[in-house]
């Protein structure tokens, strides 16, 4: 009787271990996902931020490409007001789309691409897309972890009852949009 006892309380200490650090790697992933999102959107807004700054030098040169630059401006509020991976992604592919026409425009002014000012806002630019696609690949790399731990035995079992029932959703773009904007804008002139 009294192993049979001990068997017991020995099967429950297991389980509460494994019920402890199931639901600590848990937790632990899921602050390392929250925190690999922050580092995309603190990239994301410092893009935003430039871009203003690059069509007004734009619009100084080229008055009458008025569409394009509301175009670009009503991307970038979609892209600074999404919520989520999913929603983010897809007005980024947006803003992609909107950007690399400015650029475009941008092309048929010499001027322009000769002005420090501009030189300045491209390599910024450059920067912080090397800087969205590293913060990117790295909140994947999280996201894919915490997904495979809920799923993974014995955790799967506890990860329900320990509040984690679905999976995080990854950052990822449009497959017919992703050969366009997983490399930085191409703002060579």
């Amino acid at each position: 009787m009294t192993v049979a006892i001990i068997v017991i309380v020995v099967i429950l200490v297991l389980i509460g271990i494994i019920a402890w650090t199931s639901y600590n790697s848990l937790v632990r992933l899921n602050q390392q996902s929250d925190e690999a999102w922050s580092d995309i959107t603190v990239q994301l807004k410092r893009r935003y931020d430039l871009i203003p700054n690059l069509v007004n030098s734009v619009k100084g040169y080229a008055t009458h490409e008025k569409t394009v630059f509301e175009d670009v401006t009503a991307a970038r509020t979609n892209a600074i007001n999404a919520q989520g991976p999913a929603a983010t992604a897809k007005a980024e592919n947006q803003f992609s789309s909107t950007l690399k026409s400015l650029f475009a425009v941008a092309e048929n002014y010499p001027q322009l691409r000769a002005t420090e000012n501009f030189q300045q806002l491209q390599a910024e630019l450059v920067d912080t897309e090397d800087k969205i696609q590293a913060s990117r690949r790295f909140y994947n790399g999280i996201v894919r972890d915490f997904n495979t731990r809920r799923r993974i035995f014995p955790t799967n079992i506890f990860a329900g009852m320990l509040g984690y029932k679905s999976d995080k959703e990854f950052f990822e773009l449009d497959e017919a949009e992703t050969a366009q904007v997983e490399q930085p804008v191409n703002v060579q002139f």
